[in-house]
């Protein structure tokens, strides 16, 4: 996938590629939050960065940074046309690649207290996506895993936002995973949070089975 999935691969989703011979045990799908500007990497990611270092070598990883995808507003119709069309260009592929993976990663830095806007407009499409008749969404989430790697100036203050993607896995019968919190702010913050790098360094161990 890409910048623009359906046209030019390979530059808003990249996938680490391994030899055949390998059999992929997981497929770890991130999803990138961050609304920085291009070529700057927040504290998060370099979180997120840190925690999938340690992941096996046969575990699929796929980063989408999702403020570069062309993903449409998300227009209601559960209680007009009740239905909805399959999704197309960027919608599709993450729709793609949201089925394809095993475990779900949300990278996401704390805005005003909520959900970064590019993570919440994927969110919405959740809705539209549970209405595409013979796609059967929500079972074919069942069972997937949730990750949440986040960073803010405070983590009590991150509370609501991690509630509300508790809630998002527990409507789909996702399986929560306890998130990752570090220090953010200013670029480089998280270098600074000795006990978050140490949770990044074990916070996928042994679970990507």
């Amino acid at each position: 996938m890409s910048n623009r999935p359906t046209r030019n691969p390979g530059r808003a989703c990249q996938n680490r590629h391994f030899p055949d011979r390998i059999p992929a045990m997981s497929h770890f799908l991130f999803l990138n939050a961050s609304t920085r500007e291009p070529g700057h990497i927040g504290n998060t990611e370099t979180l997120a960065r840190r925690a999938a270092a340690v992941l096996p070598a046969a575990t699929k990883q796929t980063w989408c940074k999702l403020a570069d995808l062309e993903l449409p507003p998300f227009v209601d119709l559960r209680h007009t046309a009740g239905t909805y069309p399959m999704p197309m260009a960027d919608a599709k592929s993450m729709l793609d690649a949201t089925l394809a993976a095993t475990d779900l990663v949300f990278v996401s830095p704390v805005y005003w207290f909520s959900v970064p806007s590019p993570l919440k407009t994927y969110l919405d499409h959740w809705s539209a996506w549970l209405r595409v008749p013979g796609l059967d969404f929500k079972e074919r989430m069942a069972g997937k895993r949730l990750w949440v790697i986040a960073t803010s100036g405070n983590r009590e203050k991150a509370q609501p936002m991690l509630d509300s993607y508790r809630l998002c896995a527990e409507f789909l019968g996702m399986q929560w995973q306890e998130p990752l919190w570090g220090k953010g702010g200013v670029p480089g913050a998280v270098q600074e949070d000795a006990d978050a790098l140490r949770a990044a360094d074990r916070y996928f161990a042994g679970r990507s089975a």
